[in-house]
């Protein structure tokens, strides 16, 4: 018999869940087991939920947003009215784990909501919690495209998702004609489904990653350092970075000690770099590691409410921001986006209900649950972030990101993508305006970059590996015309000849080196068979063949061929014999019994069509001088245009 997944996955939680309740009973605290409300009428407090890492990147901004809009909200009665929402947050520690039992503590507490959780491992495990016990999830950060709100109802994503942030990545990483791409990705479910996302919309495009290299959480510098120098020694020189915050900026310090920061380097990342540098202020010496980089931000619109939620986290963490990572507005919008959820539901007279769990008594399931989701999925208002409004497939509508570029001691915007415009140089509100007053279209592209190496000069993206294999040529070994290519033990080659010196100055001139090695083909004794050399090349014996290579028609077929530069030398040897020419010239080509047959053909001709059209054409009557005349004209005339009427059969009697 086989058993679902998710159902043994809560069996396991509600379980462990279940030996912590008894423990914290133990310790004095009771729990009621009945059917239970806030009040018969309006309540006075509804309790919210939080689940972040406290001391995380991403944690530190999300917790001051989260806690400032909780602030903003109870401080505006226009909202809930006397209704105030008591927040309670939980650290998960940056565990999976430790997050679960957190979450499973956290809904103890008759939560109606829970803004989180921040990190995609988590919110795979409790979205099987929370859509058991009905308890809208509204995470700002859990990016990963893999969980679905349409999977796990109770599940939404306050924030853009994957999907769209791996569209843009691939989008820019064409826009240069990119084709190999060398993925460095954290190993969890965050960054392989991310990772995954790209690679499909890349084979999309016609470009394909060539290599994965995970990363597992905390890594130490040592294994870090050996990924990148295993990855250092492939062809592609293009690094996709989508690994956590708190641990990416170690890849590229120690990818700059082993000389990969500099020219011939392409190096793209997600949204979480942005994330560190509008965080925490950097030292000069991490920002000059960081020089060349391209990375994607979540587009947030200019507004004075953004600046003035900046002024105030700012001030509340005493100077440890610098900005406001984009996550922190996510986070805030999520919070507002429940209060104008909760606002409706109250209003309509709703009541705020838990009931026994039939699995898990210690956890209770939220009676109204299905109606309160319904009134996130229909709240519609623009926040901090942009437009707050879901897709039918439960997603923000209007993805759109920045296309930052790192120089000196901070970011330059060269760009915008969104899903409507594609790639931009200008914002996608200008875009809209430009479309809504007719006053001119959308500027594709995005401006220069300034790459690894302090250079506008786009990078090749690839090299021949230092770890690759030589190119295997193949040369005809033949017993004669040595002059064309022969053996030659005492060059370095090993070979030489005219083909070859062509060949060698044809690599001589590619801004690349080309490490090759030349294979004799043949015994020198009796020439070798050239068909046979080519169908070398055509099964990969051979990486090419150079030599004296006729090119046929067969020969194409199944191999490549440059264009000649040698002439074959085939010529065709006939006799001359010189004649005087004159007006009748033109009757040398057939002999005299020809042109009597000829003639007699003709006149043969004229004469069936005259005892045929006689009777009837007036033009085949007359003297018989005349139809003599006739006769001839109409036999030779017929060498030189053909006649448009046609011939009537005489010798069919007509009818009456």
């Amino acid at each position: 018999m086989e058993i679902d997944g998710p159902i043994i996955i809560k069996s396991v939680f509600f379980m462990i869940f279940g030996m912590l309740v008894m423990a914290m009973a133990n310790d004095g605290i009771t729990v009621n087991n009945t059917s239970s409300s806030y009040s018969l009428t309006r309540p006075k407090v509804v309790n919210i939920g939080g689940l972040l890492t406290f001391d995380s990147v991403i944690g530190r901004s999300a917790k001051a947003a989260i806690m400032a809009a909780v602030d903003d909200v109870n401080a505006n009665p226009l909202v809930l009215g006397g209704t105030h929402l008591n927040l309670i947050l939980h650290d998960t520690n940056s565990s999976g784990f430790l997050g679960t039992i957190e979450a499973l503590e956290l809904m103890t507490n008759n939560v109606v909501s829970i803004i989180g959780p921040q990190s995609s491992t988590i919110a795979h495990i409790i979205s099987h919690v929370t859509t058991e016990l009905h308890i809208p999830t509204l995470s700002f950060s859990a990016t990963d495209p893999t969980i679905s709100s349409l999977q796990h109802p109770y599940f939404l994503r306050t924030t853009l998702t994957d999907h769209h942030q791996m569209s843009a990545l691939a989008d820019v990483i064409t826009h240069f004609d990119y084709k190999k791409i060398i993925a460095i990705y954290v190993d969890n479910e965050y960054g392989r489904n991310g990772i995954l996302s790209l690679a499909d919309l890349l084979a999309k495009k016609r470009a394909i990653i060539t290599y994965k290299a995970g990363v597992v959480p905390g890594a130490s510098d040592d294994v870090i350092m050996e990924m990148l120098m295993a990855v250092n020694l492939m062809e592609a020189r293009v690094y996709v970075v989508h690994v956590n915050p708190d641990t990416g900026i170690d890849i590229f310090l120690i990818a700059s000690k082993l000389g990969m920061m500099s020219s011939g380097y392409v190096w793209v990342t997600t949204d979480w770099l942005p994330a560190v540098l509008d965080s925490d202020v950097l030292e000069s010496s991490t920002m000059g590691v960081l020089q060349g980089v391209v990375a994607l931000r979540q587009h947030t619109p200019v507004s004075d409410l953004k600046k003035i939620l900046a002024a105030k986290l700012k001030k509340d963490l005493a100077g440890n921001f610098e900005k406001v990572n984009s996550y922190a507005f996510y986070a805030y919008d999520s919070v507002w986006l429940l209060a104008h959820a909760l606002a409706g539901f109250l209003d309509a007279g709703e009541r705020m209900t838990f009931s026994d769990n039939r699995n898990e008594p210690a956890l209770r399931t939220f009676d109204q649950g299905p109606k309160l989701m319904e009134r996130i999925l229909s709240t519609n208002f623009t926040g901090l972030s942009g437009e707050i409004r879901f897709d039918s497939d439960r997603n923000l509508v209007g993805p759109v990101y920045d296309v930052l570029n790192i120089g000196g001691t901070g970011v330059r915007t060269i760009g915008y993508w969104s899903k409507d415009f594609g790639l931009s140089v200008n914002a996608p509100e200008k875009n809209y305006a430009k479309l809504v007053n007719g006053s001119g279209g959308v500027k594709q592209g995005l401006y220069s970059v300034i790459w690894p190496g302090e250079t506008s000069v786009k990078p090749r993206g690839w090299v021949f590996p230092n770890n690759g294999k030589q190119l295997r040529i193949g040369v005809p070994y033949r017993h004669g015309y040595k002059e064309v290519v022969t053996k030659d033990v005492r060059s370095p080659q090993g070979v030489q000849g005219y083909t070859v010196d062509v060949f060698e100055a044809a690599v001589s001139l590619l801004p690349y080196p080309v490490p090759r090695k030349y294979i004799l083909y043949g015994d020198g004794v009796r020439n070798p068979s050239y068909g046979n050399l080519v169908a070398a090349v055509a099964d990969n014996t051979f990486d090419a063949a150079v030599g004296d290579v006729t090119i046929t028609t067969n020969r194409t077929r199944i191999v490549d061929f440059t264009q000649p530069y040698m002439e074959s030398g085939l010529v065709i040897v006939v006799p001359v014999n010189k004649a005087k020419t004159s007006q009748w010239a033109f009757l040398k080509p057939f002999t005299v019994e020809m042109w009597l047959v000829t003639c007699g053909f003709f006149l043969l001709v004229g004469f069936v069509v005259w005892i045929l059209e006689h009777r009837l054409n007036h033009e085949f009557r007359g003297p018989p001088s005349q139809q003599i005349i006739t006769i001839l004209w109409f036999s030779f005339s017929t060498m030189f245009f053909s006649h448009s009427k046609y011939d009537h059969n005489s010798l069919i009697p007509l009818s009456s």
